[in-house]
């Protein structure tokens, strides 16, 4: 029997290309190997408010951006968290055996705190929802990018203590990240994460941004006071562009030494311009012929939930057992 391979993503903002770098191109390529479940995590997103409308289109749009990028929904299933209630059920019984401390020392709780006037009880909870996601299906394989793995670790450690406290019942998930790409930066500032909540122009490429408005953000990207590609002295913005280029190429430390050393920035931009153009080009064709369909992504999203709800109300059955909650 293969191992069950479990990953997420959120359906905010526009999915770009460190998304696809960090994580989805990765759960695309692994998928055979596993019996895997992605998941559209639309209960994650509403830490923060969202537009009612605009989120119901936004789990739509990245399902059919999902599908387009090879995610196959007669091996994979591709879910939307909240159309499995026992996601929401399973965190609140992790919630009861999750001491509040290490929550408060999760590092991207720390932060978003420091950003916001106002948090929500949702914000602090967010690694238990995530750790139940994980926890839901037994999933063993957690592919995610590099910010993820303190979350990951955290649901290792909950899953310990439900075990320890109500006997073995978890699989303990362990983490895979891919090899390069796995943290793209901004290029507007490429000190930062490339972000989906971040609104700058120039700061990400979306995955259904247009050749020409790819080639315009590239073209703008931050570079440093080089006057070209010097690898042993090169800022963060010119590495970030090498990155995005041995990321979507696959080419090898070598060859980007042998290529990219004393490079002018213009024709940098331009080589990385076209990598990326001509990698996107399949996946945004592809993605327009599966929404011609206007059925066609409701249909594979509710046969992802049929498929994985036995699993997951298995779980959930055995937890309640093992807490001694009331089971019929």
């Amino acid at each position: 029997m293969k191992k069950r391979v479990l990953s997420g993503i959120q359906p905010t903002g526009s999915p770009h290309i460190g998304n696809y770098l960090g994580a989805l191109k990765n759960w695309a390529k692994i998928q055979y190997d596993y019996d895997s479940i992605y998941c559209i995590v639309d209960l994650h997103a509403i830490t923060i408010y969202q537009d009612p409308a605009e989120l119901r289109g936004k789990i739509l749009e990245l399902a059919g951006m999902l599908l387009a990028l090879g995610i196959d929904p007669k091996h994979s299933s591709l879910v939307v968290q909240s159309s499995v209630p026992e996601h929401a059920e399973l965190a609140w019984m992790l919630t009861c055996v999750t001491p509040i401390g290490w929550l408060e020392r999760m590092t991207q709780y720390k932060a978003k705190t420091e950003e916001q006037e106002s948090i929500s009880d949702g914000l602090l909870q967010y690694p238990v929802l995530m750790a139940a996601d994980i926890l839901l299906y037994q999933a063993h394989v957690v592919p995610v990018g590099d910010d993820q793995t303190q979350h990951l670790e955290l649901a290792r450690d909950i899953a310990q203590r439900f075990n320890s406290l109500y006997g073995e019942t978890f699989t303990m998930p362990e983490t895979r990240l891919p090899t390069h790409g796995a943290r793209i930066m901004g290029l507007d500032d490429p000190d930062k994460k490339m972000s989906k909540s971040t609104t700058g122009e120039g700061h990400a490429i979306s995955l259904l941004d247009p050749p020409d408005r790819i080639r315009k953000k590239l073209m703008r990207a931050t570079t440093d006071s080089n006057p070209a590609v010097d690898l042993d002295t090169m800022g963060p913005g010119v590495s970030n562009l090498l990155s995005i280029y041995q990321a979507f190429t696959e080419a090898s430390d070598d060859s980007i030494r042998n290529d990219f050393t004393g490079l002018r920035y213009g024709d940098l931009k331009k080589r990385v311009a076209e990598a990326v153009v001509a990698a996107l080009e399949p996946m945004q064709q592809r993605y327009r012929e599966i929404t011609a369909d206007s059925g066609y992504v409701a249909k594979v999203l509710a046969e992802g939930a049929e498929r994985v709800t036995p699993a997951a109300r298995d779980t959930v059955q055995k937890v309640k057992r093992a807490m001694g909650l009331y089971t019929p």
